[in-house]
């Protein structure tokens, strides 16, 4: 079959290969969602996780923070649940389904970074520089969301992943259906993000003021690798990071590779409950630590005020502690 919109872009541009761009968005989603349901994130267990979180002094300017950002993630969880329940072919919403996942996770992020200091961010990339500080690096988020690199020198990335990953012989090119699975396509999606990360520092390096006046035109001297990994030591990757990441590939980068040649009916439809179970997790753990933090009763007042006053159509059962 002629695919004449793909040969198009191929001669176009670099053109990123439909097959593995979709399998490795499906797998990745399919890996954290056979975390998040394996039981770790039951009330019982997110109860347990956060016992010990304590509440701050109060502040409102902050705890207002918080609960504004947890409606708009709570908006964002209502998009993923009518596409879910109400559209047919999940092929028309599958790009949607993307980026409502993303901004239900970045949402509920930003109203656990409130909780936690206080602080707001203006842009994407700070916010996920933040929310690492004062939430991954401190065990204040469940596995598989507290992943981290804190480096993208290759070497301290290759000894993080090999830590992470020890004996685990999965990767992204395997669909979960277990745990051990899952955990191989976690990692080997952190591992792609790093080295996409890496390549843009280097792009940056390559740019600079600093790397023109060395005169060369690539890192293989000894003093630009000592330059490139001096900033390479700088950046890091976080959940966030990833889920931004994955966001660009469905709605800038990869333009085709979701819904367009072979038929992947029913692997979709799957994708988009994946989509739907790990916002629900991410937002239901946000809401455990945020309704420690924030001043007492008022986490109480916030979803009463939600349940009588929202035109959304989904119940509060991710918000309410």
């Amino acid at each position: 079959m002629s695919q004449w919109l793909l040969e198009r872009l191929f001669e176009a541009k670099d053109q990123a290969e439909p097959r593995f761009a979709f399998q490795g968005t499906i797998n990745w989603m399919r890996a954290l969602s056979e975390v998040v349901n394996n039981g770790s994130f039951s009330d019982e267990e997110l109860s347990k996780f956060y016992a010990s979180t304590q509440r701050r002094t109060v502040n409102k300017i902050a705890d207002t923070l918080v609960f504004e950002n947890m409606h708009m993630a709570h908006h964002n969880l209502a998009s993923l649940y009518t596409m879910y329940d109400d559209v047919e072919d999940k092929y028309d919403i599958c790009r949607s389904a993307i980026v409502s996942w993303y901004y239900t996770t970045y949402f509920s992020a930003s109203a656990m970074v409130a909780a936690a200091s206080g602080s707001a961010q203006e842009t994407h990339a700070a916010t996920s520089k933040v929310w690492k500080v004062d939430i991954a690096d401190k065990n204040l988020i469940p596995y598989p969301f507290n992943l981290c690199l804190n480096s993208l020198v290759s070497k301290t990335v290759e000894e993080n992943i090999k830590e992470y990953r020890g004996s685990n012989v999965y990767d992204l090119n395997h669909y979960a259906e277990s745990s051990e699975q899952a955990h191989g396509s976690i990692v080997s999606y952190l591992k792609g993000t790093a080295s996409y990360k890496k390549w843009e520092v280097e792009e940056r390096v390559k740019s600079s003021r600093e790397f023109k006046e060395l005169e060369v035109k690539n890192f293989r001297t000894k003093v630009a690798r000592e330059l490139r990994d001096k900033h390479l030591s700088r950046g890091q990757v976080n959940y966030l990071i990833q889920a931004f990441r994955y966001r660009g590939k469905a709605n800038y980068r990869d333009t085709i590779f979701l819904s367009y040649g072979d038929n992947n009916k029913d692997i979709i439809e799957k994708f988009i409950k994946d989509l739907l179970d790990v916002s629900f997790y991410f937002i239901r753990s946000a809401s455990f630590f945020c309704a420690k933090r924030v001043e007492i009763e008022t986490w109480g007042l916030f979803v009463d005020d939600i349940e009588e006053n929202t035109r959304l159509s989904i119940d509060t059962s991710s918000i309410k502690i």
